[in-house]
């Protein structure tokens, strides 16, 4: 059965979909099956998995709404190597419409029940805050993975995001847990970076991943090619972070 991951944190700008479309195509050049879900309004993560959310027949939305299962609904990404269930500007009227159905909560898990088989890894996209589509991804998830930058103002964020998840463990899904922190973005010339990387350890141990992404211009020039930077440059030395935060990934999988 597959492993479902959500890559989540309620500061915006922190790179989760940098995360979640590399580590999916990290996980597929190491021959997993992998299956990306973008559950933000905006369609980064389509975009930057080789797939115009404009000309989607369908998306995330109809399979919230269930008038679509995952099966009719994700795609194949040539490119990537992965399946996408993308989304579009249709996600943000789903928030609204899901408030007066039942087990709006439950919706995208019942869903992934369906194709549990199919796929080695799921992973979701989640938007910057804490909406229903936030509380879907959480509500299917084994796991959450946390990027998160080593600076002040992350940290005081990061402590609102294990709340949220201690509440959502006690309350509807009790496999939810902390997978582990990924220190994205990172100069270690900067002083602060690296004390806060020292507080992280410190306070979380081995929940922090090994592994850890620098700041990297081809990572940040890939998405305008609608490519994950691990396919776009895999040279880079972004890329080969990622690519060996997927092998770490798997690894961690398999002590669980």
């Amino acid at each position: 059965m597959a492993k479902i991951f959500c890559v989540a944190n309620q500061k915006g700008g922190v790179g989760k979909t940098t995360t979640t479309v590399n580590l999916a195509a990290g996980l597929a050049k190491i021959g997993q099956r992998v299956l990306m879900v973008d559950l933000d309004p905006q369609g980064n993560a389509t975009m930057g998995s080789g797939v115009d959310k404009r000309t989607l027949p369908l998306s995330v939305y109809d399979v919230l709404l269930e008038s679509a299962s995952i099966r009719e609904a994700a795609v194949f990404s040539d490119k990537c190597g992965y399946h996408v269930l993308g989304a579009n500007r249709d996600l943000a009227g789903a928030e609204v419409e899901l408030v007066e159905v039942e087990r709006r909560e439950k919706r995208l898990k019942q869903a992934l029940a369906e194709v549990g088989a199919d796929f080695d890894f799921v992973l979701i996209d989640c938007p910057p805050s804490l909406s229903m589509l936030t509380l879907n991804g959480l509500c299917s998830a084994h796991g959450v993975i946390v990027p998160m930058q080593c600076e002040y103002f992350a940290l005081e964020g990061l402590t609102d995001l294990v709340n949220t998840i201690k509440q959502v463990h006690a309350n509807l899904n009790r496999d939810l847990q902390i997978i582990g922190l990924l220190r994205v973005m990172f100069d270690p010339r900067i002083t602060l970076q690296q004390q806060v990387s020292d507080q992280l350890k410190a306070h979380f141990g081995d929940k922090v991943f090994d592994t850890v992404i620098p700041r990297n211009v081809r990572l940040a020039e890939a998405p305008s090619y609608g490519l994950p930077g691990v396919v776009f440059d895999p040279s880079a030395r972004g890329s080969q972070a990622f690519q060996a935060f997927a092998s770490e990934m798997v690894q961690r999988i398999q002590k669980m």
